[in-house]
């Protein structure tokens, strides 16, 4: 369903955003609209909340919707790339319910890939993930460190990929995998942010607690091999997360005709496929990541020590060399300025759904 006439395309070029009324691809769609391209969203609100579409191009539809795909290119003309977000992400719940992951996250990309091929889209920018990598003596994961997707959920982002991979081997696609670390904090616009009313990741949790929507944090996982115990991380400010994509995007020709060290792995580069981790290139832990929480907050959180989840894994951080010369691209918001808009957005945010 389109809520928005036919507009004239901007001369930076219109880019297809799966996923975009989500916390991440409506950072996104922002970031494109402030560098001058036209984000056209597709989206179907499975999770995403309407108001993140609010004033933007949306058509509301699956992603395995192959007639969508082409009445959104013949309508808006062509699409110069596309950034591919949608994907369900809960780790506990792709334990419960691979199924449902392995339909909506696998299937449903391959039918997607499959269109865009089909009305000419040769750029692609897949939102991937670390969870993919395995862990390695001191945490810190280049493209190349080994891959040990250790959940259905980061199974199918594995799996995504070599989709993904395959397409541009046979069909003359390219494709960038950015491999995210752990995007915190909201548009520093507060025009989007978190808005899942139970979240599982560390920093909702926190903030939900300092808000009093639930009574104490738990530190799930207190024996794993890091400077604490608890987990480590590599946490990103979701703006700095969202520039990276209008980098790829400026970028995505450039890219290909550098000359890189060749990721080796089981999902090596090939002459049309890359992969990229985006993060800061810092570990913080759970611990550490509490203690800095406390402190812009104003004051402690009732936390106690719990069992690692399903899943869980004692994590890594990225190496972020490569982003910086195919994207030129790197992270500049610190770990408390996500905090602080963390906070600032959900006392803002009220969804009227």
């Amino acid at each position: 369903m389109v809520h928005m006439p036919p507009q004239k395309i901007k001369s930076a070029g219109n880019i297809l955003v799966t996923g975009g009324a989500g916390y991440i691809g409506s950072t996104v769609c922002s970031a494109l609209i402030d560098a001058g391209w036209t984000p056209i969203i597709l989206d179907n609100f499975s999770s995403g909340p309407r108001e993140f579409t609010a004033g933007r191009i949306f058509y509301e539809g699956d992603i395995a919707d192959r007639n969508l795909i082409q009445k959104i290119a013949s309508e808006r003309g062509p699409i110069f790339g596309a950034v591919h977000c949608a994907a369900l992400i809960v780790v506990p719940d792709s334990v419960t319910q691979p199924e449902t992951y392995y339909r909506e996250n696998v299937a449903k990309s391959l039918e997607l890939f499959a269109a865009l091929r089909d009305v000419g889209c040769r750029r692609i920018v897949f939102s991937s993930s670390a969870s993919i990598y395995d862990v390695v003596d001191g945490f810190m994961v280049t493209e190349s460190s080994p891959l040990k997707p250790s959940s259905p959920y980061a199974r199918t982002k594995f799996m995504m990929e070599m989709v993904l991979k395959d397409f541009c081997d046979a069909y003359g696609i390219r494709g960038i995998a950015l491999r995210y670390f752990n995007p915190i904090g909201a548009d520093p616009q507060m025009r989007s942010g978190p808005y899942i009313k139970a979240p599982t990741h560390v920093l909702g949790r926190l903030v939900s607690v300092a808000l009093g929507k639930i009574p104490c944090f738990e530190i799930t996982g207190t024996d794993w091999p890091t400077r604490d115990g608890s987990g480590i991380r590599d946490y990103i400010h979701v703006w700095d997360l969202a520039q990276a994509h209008v980098k790829a995007i400026e970028n995505f020709d450039e890219a290909f005709s550098q000359s890189s060290a060749v990721v080796k792995n089981e999902l090596s580069d090939s002459p049309n496929y890359k992969v990229v981790n985006l993060g800061t290139g810092r570990g913080v832990t759970v611990r550490e990541l509490l203690t800095a929480f406390e402190s812009v907050h104003g004051s402690p959180i009732k936390k106690k020590e719990a069992p690692s989840r399903p899943g869980d894994v004692a994590g890594s951080f990225a190496s972020c060399e490569l982003a910086e010369k195919l994207l030129n691209w790197r992270a500049e918001l610190s770990v408390r300025q996500g905090i602080s808009d963390a906070l600032k957005w959900a006392s803002e945010w009220s969804p009227s759904n």
